[in-house]
């Protein structure tokens, strides 16, 4: 099986990695030259365009910034797509949108599957990151294989259209959890903790969570680079909030969240990593809120282990 990959981001490089490092046969395609050249380096196969790329491989999967630019790119393979080919959609992207262009890819013969990941970028780099897959349960059974290449724990969400919508759904509670670590530590940093200790009394307690114990200790390095930016984290929380409204559920925190972070990209820009936005903070009260000893990245020691299907109210099958 000849596999495409588009969009060579910070998530997208390291998910095609894992295809490069466990044999698979890849292509690859980007706007940015530099980043096909070193998968191409690495063993990758360089696609001109879009069009190609699903000319010539059997699942072409795409992890692109924002629904325009996915729009872009399957209206570019349409016209490419015919009986037995694949898209795979692993961005962070609008339901809507992805049912769209998944009927389309169905209409002109293919299938289609979202898989949206979450877990982390340096989860991306070792396989060990987990996915959701929204399609056809036909679909899903074709396309696992693949994924638990891609990744560890693999959910079928349901039709198009869940998986994005679950995936929103994810992204707002941890930028939610980041912005309430970041109101934690300054008021302990206030109140004259140790940082160092502050991290561990939350890691050891009730309050502590997966984005404590990866973004937190970014914040403290004082590198607060998670490589996630500022405008992906407003796409993501604005996805969500547009849900809401949809179903007309009437939010308080979601919109309070959404004004924090116009206000983090007014200050310090759209690709400004998004644990800066704890400065905001650090500007109101005059604190620096850091400590030795934190690493500067987030590195995945965890040894990389074939994935499996997760199945609901089970944990795992």
């Amino acid at each position: 099986m000849a596999v495409g990959f588009i969009g060579l981001g910070n998530v997208g490089a390291k998910l095609a990695g894992s295809l490069l490092r466990n044999g698979q046969d890849l292509w690859v395609h980007d706007l940015d030259p530099v980043l096909v050249g070193q998968m191409v380096a690495a063993g990758a196969t360089a696609g001109e365009s879009p069009a190609e790329m699903m000319r010539r491989c059997d699942v072409v999967i795409t992890c692109l910034p924002s629904p325009a630019a996915c729009s872009a790119v399957v209206e570019a393979m349409l016209p490419e797509v015919t009986a037995g080919k694949i898209w795979i959609e692993m961005s962070t992207t609008d339901a809507d949108e992805v049912k769209r262009l998944g009927a389309a890819v169905i209409a002109a013969g293919g299938q289609a599957a979202e898989c949206p990941v979450s877990g982390g970028c340096h989860r991306a780099a070792t396989g060990n990151i987990s996915i959701y897959m929204g399609g056809d349960r036909e679909t899903f059974d074709a396309v696992l294989p693949l994924l638990t290449v891609l990744g560890r724990r693999v959910l079928h969400t349901g039709p198009l259209g869940s998986a994005s919508t679950l995936k929103v759904m994810t992204n707002y509670l941890a930028t939610a959890n980041l912005l309430t670590l970041c109101e934690a530590l300054v008021t302990m940093k206030a109140a004259g903790l140790d940082m160092a200790t502050t991290y561990e009394a939350i890691r050891i307690s009730s309050g502590t969570s997966f984005v404590h114990e990866t973004e937190s200790q970014m914040i403290l390095n004082g590198s607060r680079d998670i490589n996630f930016t500022m405008d992906l984290v407003k796409k993501d929380i604005g996805l969500f909030q547009s849900i809401a409204e949809a179903a007309e559920v009437p939010l308080e925190i979601s919109p309070l969240m959404v004004s924090i972070f116009e206000d983090g990209i007014s200050r310090y820009g759209p690709r400004a990593q998004s644990d800066r936005i704890i400065e905001r903070l650090e500007e109101a009260t005059g604190l620096q809120i850091l400590a030795p000893g934190f690493p500067a990245e987030m590195v995945d020691d965890e040894p990389e282990e074939p994935g499996y299907e997760v199945v609901p109210g089970r944990g795992m099958a």
